[in-house]
């Protein structure tokens, strides 16, 4: 997850597993979690957070421990049964858990372009997770479906860390991208959401190649791809955190500057506005393609090869 090897005393669906690993990066466990912690720094509306714990509660689902960003130990609320417990665990609990491993954590899917992740970030709803299983369709390599972990190697160069994952896709998109072969198990009782194998998921690090944020073409936004000044740019990351709030709150508001920085100068931090219905996918991924020729992503006589 996230470049993290994790040991889990509960299955995490969704995840692609891997051979044993004699020491994870990180354990998850269930353990007797306190009700508060002792040497509390910072206290958020249902969290405290201590130099190395972070305790964090979610009504009616259960209590979590964070531990130096190794370790998550967990107790759930009664009639809780494992399907909702993992998703918390593998979702918003491990997000805070690469904050606490210092790392740039982006509401963003990313598929791989010749060696680079290319990003998509928005909302919820703004097509990240589909742009990257329509990409894959394609032959595109997955790198992070929903969470997009960045850290700056030693050169200062942004690095996306891939995420081992499944996609995470309603059935309009599963339907709309012909991908019923491939189709999981519910995310959740009741809801029409899936795991969804990828064709071919990255497994190695790689520098970042450039990030989208993407906008539905509703007037007076039209389609297209714009790129915004240094400032903005590194605002609309900072936008796109995986829990902004708590980003603000633990203090690491700089660092996510910084690295928005990084990724305008060395990459570039570009807006996607693009009609959100599936007819329209094939002409945004030819746009796509085209503007990482003229980026310099991908060789201009390459794109002009592959649409023959």
């Amino acid at each position: 997850m996230s470049g993290l090897t994790v040991r889990s005393d509960l299955r995490l669906p969704g995840l692609i597993p891997l051979d044993v690993v004699a020491i994870p990066d990180v354990t998850i466990r269930a353990i007797v979690v306190p009700e508060a912690l002792d040497d509390v720094s910072v206290t958020g509306p249902n969290w405290q957070r201590s130099a190395d714990r972070f305790l964090l509660e979610i009504p009616s689902i259960g209590r979590f421990l964070l531990e130096a960003g190794h370790s998550i130990g967990y107790s759930r609320s009664a009639d809780i049964g494992d399907q909702d417990i993992a998703i918390f665990l593998a979702g918003n609990v491990f997000g805070i858990l690469l904050h606490q491993r210092n790392h740039i954590v982006l509401h963003a899917s990313a598929i791989a372009v010749k060696g680079k992740a290319v990003l998509f970030c928005g909302a919820s709803g703004a097509g990240k997770s589909t742009m990257a299983a329509a990409l894959g369709a394609r032959g595109y390599t997955l790198v992070t479906d929903d969470q997009a972990a960045i850290t700056l190697d030693a050169t200062g160069m942004p690095i996306v860390h891939p995420d081992g994952r499944f996609l995470k896709l309603w059935t309009r998109s599963i339907e709309a991208l012909a991908l019923g072969d491939r189709k999981g198990e519910a995310m959740r009782d009741r809801l029409e959401k899936f795991y969804v194998e990828p064709g071919v998921a990255s497994t190695a690090p790689m520098p970042v190649g450039a990030v989208y944020m993407l906008t539905e073409d509703r007037a007076p936004r039209v389609a297209g791809i714009s790129r915004p000044n240094l400032v903005d740019g590194s605002r609309l990351l900072v936008a796109n955190a995986y829990r902004p709030t708590l980003v603000r709150r633990m203090g690491q508001r700089q660092a996510y500057f910084q690295v928005g920085a990084a990724i305008a100068h060395v990459a570039g931090i570009f807006m996607l506005t693009r009609p959100l219905r599936f007819s329209a996918m094939d002409e945004t991924i030819a746009q796509l393609e085209a503007h990482w020729a003229e980026v310099g992503l991908t060789p201009a006589a390459e794109l002009a090869e592959s649409r023959g």
